[in-house]
């Protein structure tokens, strides 16, 4: 069965790290670039960061650069989001997704919050 689980989730305040990670299964998971996006209540999803199928370049939305880090272990089929110096604004769902198909995990509550 091909699909993407995310975990990592929860509550931390402002200031604090969360690392989610996204676990593929079903496909071969090098093969394939990988991204992570974000949405907030009341708003459209949003791409944080994506990366190559093999890791080598990364690219971020603005509004996280510096703070964010994407990452993957394709020998652990496995994607990860580490997210420091976390602020309110961040507060969302975060769905990881094999870019450019429409495969997508099921989501993972991030909440900043004091």
């Amino acid at each position: 069965q091909v699909q993407l689980v995310e975990s990592g989730g929860g509550l931390v305040q402002p200031g604090g790290s969360l690392r989610l990670s996204c676990a593929a299964s079903g496909f071969t998971f090098s093969w394939y670039a990988m991204s992570w996006y974000r949405q907030a209540s009341g708003k459209e999803r949003e791409l944080v960061a994506a990366i190559s199928d093999v890791g080598g370049k990364t690219d971020y939305a603005d509004s996280v650069k510096g703070r964010f880090t994407i990452s993957r272990d394709n020998a652990k089929n496995t994607m990860y989001l580490q997210m420091n110096s976390l602020k309110p604004e961040d507060t969302a769902v975060y769905y990881c997704r094999r870019s450019g198909y429409n495969l997508w995990g099921q989501g993972t509550q991030v909440t900043v919050s004091s």
